[in-house]
């Protein structure tokens, strides 16, 4: 199809050139800004200090241990509740998630409470005055933290492994260890390799995990923001951002092509499968429910001492119980207000434009398609750090100084990649046939989104804009560069307590935060469910393939 071809097609082109100039103007030319902020010159003067060595080579590695004991750590959890009947599977099914929504930084925070040098394990229970300040702590603080990222991975690939095999190798005498090693390992690998690229992406990009934990384990997300703000050093921040991208890109390319792999197996050999649990070995249980009950108390603990600091006079030293941290909380409104108000009117933008340039991409023939994806998908390898520093950039360069504006931006490009991944496959489960008879009825292409893609569509749409909402509130690294006093946020203000050993009130604040997510979440969950309801009845109605 071409726009001056088709009958009613301006609405389409209109839409097409909003969001082409979008992709062009809020993701393209702040990269591009980044690019020429950096010289040759400046690109010599990193690689020649023995300094920037190291903390590139910290960054490697902090990036694959963290990745790789991660999704160790998430396949066999994943394992243990999807393939062995272990007991108070649906509990522990359900931890990784809702950890999984948890704004990132609490995370760190919780494991200052738990391993630092007052910390309750190390000091009151173990007694032992040290810290885990650095490498080991920051690898602990972030494999807690992703692990479920490759949980949510590594469950789905397991159950949508087709159990005919595994019934053969056990008819041909074939133990269960054995099996798991010679089919169902092997079958699992695309999504082990997909959840391991998934999370080196959201380890380079981390921030507030080395931020709070890293102590003098210097990695570049933290690097490329204490250059610009420390030192005023914008060129050697742009050229540590290029550095850091570079990695990124790559594991981003890595993944996008397993993904399309796991999706052509799973239509190939799992569609008709029925599910069935492994009869796992007596010992083999033990060992993996052990192995959840362990990670489980882990999470829930760091809940725990959140909401300990929040009521204890001073962690580690005065554990008298008071509210003074809660009602210092009184004083932070506008920053929570910020919070959710700037993620509320991001999400909306982003959930929008993910809808829109979802439908240009899969169910329409345009210019551009494949340019429009790659857009819509490339600031998942964008470390949050790397995006608000390319904003900022393009700010001054625009000698734009709205600070509300850029901060709305910078979130909506920063998670508009995932709702546009779920909105695309939502309407990948909708025929075609659907925009045939519309478009038979005389109704253009946007009026066909409008009122008939994005109507049966509601579930998929709704969860990206949940999901958007959520990180949005809790985010970080992509705005620390564009807040200002008269635009502070939650999650800034709560970095700063914890950096100022202000336990009490960063605990509150973190609690304070992580309770709007919850609730924001249940609210979201109990509408998708509604719609939900309202689907099957459509489904009744075959719209779907």
């Amino acid at each position: 199809m071409r726009f001056n071809s088709e009958q009613n097609s301006k609405s389409l082109f209109t839409a097409w050139i909003i969001v082409l100039l979008f992709f062009i103007f809020c993701i393209g030319f702040p990269l591009l800004q980044v690019l020429l902020a950096a010289t040759p010159k400046d690109f010599k003067a990193v690689f020649s200090q023995n300094i920037w060595h190291q903390i590139i080579f910290n960054t490697v590695l902090e990036c694959v241990c963290s990745a790789f004991i991660s999704v160790v750590v998430g396949y066999l959890f994943a394992y243990a509740v999807v393939k062995a009947d272990i007991p108070a599977k649906k509990f522990f099914s359900v931890l990784p998630l809702v950890h999984l929504v948890t704004p990132p930084f609490v995370g760190g925070l919780a494991f200052i409470l738990l391993f630092g040098r007052q910390g309750f394990i190390t000091h009151t229970v173990l007694g032992l005055n040290l810290s885990l300040y650095g490498f080991w702590g920051l690898l602990i603080a972030q494999v807690l933290c992703f692990f479920p990222m490759a949980y949510l991975i590594c469950a789905q690939t397991l159950r949508g492994i087709n159990t005919n095999f595994e019934k053969a190798a056990r008819s041909m005498g074939a133990g269960e260890l054995k099996i798991f090693f010679t089919v169902t390992l092997p079958l699992s690998f695309p999504g082990i390799l997909s959840s391991f690229l998934f999370i080196a992406v959201s380890v380079l990009s981390d921030f507030g995990n080395p931020l709070i934990v890293g102590g003098r384990f210097r990695v570049l997300a933290v690097e490329i923001y204490t250059q610009l703000t420390g030192w005023l050093n914008v060129r050697t921040s742009a050229v540590l951002g290029i550095v850091l991208i570079i990695p990124s890109v790559i594991f981003f390319v890595l993944q996008n092509k397993v993904n399309k792999k796991i999706e052509e197996r799973t239509a190939g050999i799992s569609q008709k499968s029925e599910f069935e649990k492994s009869s796992c070995p007596l010992f083999a249980k033990i060992i993996l429910t052990t192995f959840v009950t362990v990670i489980s108390i882990f999470i829930l603990a760091q809940g725990a001492s959140i909401v300990a600091g929040s009521f204890q006079k001073l962690w580690g030293i005065n554990k008298a119980f008071t509210f003074e941290h809660i009602k210092h909380t009184v004083q932070y409104t506008r920053e929570l207000k910020n919070s959710v108000g700037f993620a509320l009117i991001s999400a909306m933008i982003s959930t929008v434009i993910a809808s829109v340039s979802s439908y240009i991409v899969h169910r329409t023939d345009v210019p551009l398609k494949k340019t429009l994806d790659i857009f819509a998908q490339i600031p998942s390898a964008i470390p949050g750090s790397l995006l608000g520093l390319a904003i900022s950039l393009s700010a001054n360069t625009l000698k734009f100084r709205n600070s509300n504006v850029l901060i709305v931006v910078a979130m909506t490009v920063a998670f508009m990649p995932f709702a546009y991944r779920m909105i695309s496959n939502t309407y990948g489960q909708l025929k075609y046939t659907l925009d045939d008879a519309a478009r038979s009825l005389g109704a253009n292409q946007l009026y066909t989104l409008l009122t008939v893609i994005a109507p049966v569509s509601k579930g998929g749409i709704f969860s990206g804009f949940i999901y958007d909402f959520i990180r949005g509130v809790g985010t970080l690294s992509a705005v620390i560069f564009l807040v200002s006093f008269k635009t502070p946020l939650a999650s800034i203000e709560l970095i700063n307590l914890a950096e100022q050993g202000n336990w009490g009130s960063s605990c509150a604040l973190a609690l304070c935060l992580t309770l709007i997510t919850f609730l924001i979440l249940g609210s979201g969950l109990f509408i998708n469910m509604m719609i939900s309801k309202k689907r099957e009845k459509i489904n009744g109605i075959s719209f779907f393939k």
